[in-house]
């Protein structure tokens, strides 16, 4: 919306000027997500709890300290989230860009997706929420028809191409089998920070640095410029969402403020699944799908460690962890939430700086 004032005004007024730099939409979106979030917060949790007498559900088979430590806490503060973010994206990005409005639906829609989840629980008092095969058949049909979007604002040199980290010019033509792959990695990023969202504070840091370190690739593979130095292949536009990623650390701030321990409100599904989404569909936008294993290291460990706990179980009626997602898993070693959660926290900003080693070590 501001970029308006540099498209209609820049040439008579040098403020103007300032709304055409990404640098200075990028810092005003993260402040406007902060500054957002740390005023309708109060209201918001007083909200939520006032629709929601007993809060979010608590399984029953997990840590049986959190049926006492995290009882009565309402959930859907995802929503907060959700709404900062697609508000602030609007007021400072620019609204031409089509890798933007990518981003936003599948923010808002996958959002919806996990409210309704979200509410479902709530309605029926327990665990079980929208079934998982439903949500799965919705997210996958979300993601084909984005991925289906995204892949008509790419260069045809780009299209169907999956790139590599470490790797200069060795590229994938995926043919139209790019569609199911950009759709796994959108709709398993969205789940796998769903998955880690079970401590408070747990996801949101992870997201946060997720997003700061895609805010700058999609700067730098946006800008030809930076792109050939580092010899990455340039996506023209995608330097626009930038700002979406200050808009996300700004909301993911403002939200840690009143979700760090003890938490006063859960993201819940409604903002596991919107944030997972969104950083999975940067991901695909910049051509950075398997940086995005990297940067994103501890969602792929929570989620594998689902996946192997499963199987295992399924073929030898044993478990490998106490319990999973592995977080749960320390706990059940005695580990103290906080230590778990900031240990988690400094794993996850070690993922980042190894995949952003990735734009140079080529």
């Amino acid at each position: 919306m501001l970029f308006y004032l540099y498209e209609q005004f820049g040439a008579d007024f040098l403020l103007a000027n300032l709304f055409k730099y990404l640098t200075f939409r990028t810092g005003g979106a993260l402040m406007t997500s902060l500054i957002i979030s740390f005023i309708i917060g109060p209201w918001f949790i007083k909200w939520l709890k006032s629709r929601q007498k007993d809060g979010q559900p608590i399984r029953e088979d997990g840590p049986q300290t959190h049926l006492i430590s995290k009882r009565g806490t309402p959930t859907m503060g995802g929503l907060m989230i959700m709404s900062v973010v697609i508000a602030s994206t609007l007021i400072w990005a620019n609204l031409h860009n089509s890798f933007v409005w990518a981003c936003l639906s599948v923010c808002f829609a996958f959002g919806l997706l996990g409210a309704m989840d979200d509410y479902t629980k709530l309605s029926k008092k327990n665990t079980k929420g929208v079934s998982a095969g439903q949500k799965l058949l919705v997210q996958f049909v979300i993601a084909g028809i984005l991925s289906w979007w995204i892949s008509t604002h790419h260069g045809s040199d780009l299209r169907y191409v999956l790139t590599f980290p470490f790797l200069k010019e060795f590229t994938v033509d995926l043919g139209v089998s790019f569609f199911l792959f950009a759709s796994l990695v959108i709709v398993g990023a969205s789940n796998a920070v769903n998955l880690t969202d079970g401590l408070d504070g747990l996801a949101t840091v992870p997201v946060m640095i997720s997003a700061a370190c895609f805010g700058l690739v999609s700067y730098l593979v946006g800008n030809a410029v930076f792109a050939n130095y580092l010899q990455v292949h340039p996506v023209p536009g995608s330097g626009e969402l930038a700002i979406l990623a200050g808009a996300v650390i700004g909301a993911g701030l403002g939200f840690l403020w009143f979700n760090a321990p003890p938490a006063q409100v859960f993201m819940g599904d409604t903002g596991s699944l919107a944030l997972g989404g969104l950083l999975g569909t940067m991901a695909v936008i910049t051509k950075h799908e398997l940086v995005l294993f990297i940067i994103g290291g501890v969602f792929v460990i929570e989620a594998f460690s689902v996946m192997i706990q499963v199987g295992y179980y399924k073929l030898t009626g044993k478990r490998i962890f106490l319990m999973a997602p592995i977080h749960h898993h320390f706990e059940q070693l005695g580990w103290a939430e906080p230590t778990i959660v900031i240990r988690f926290w400094i794993i996850s900003i070690i993922f980042g700086l190894i995949g952003l080693s990735t734009l140079k070590l080529r």
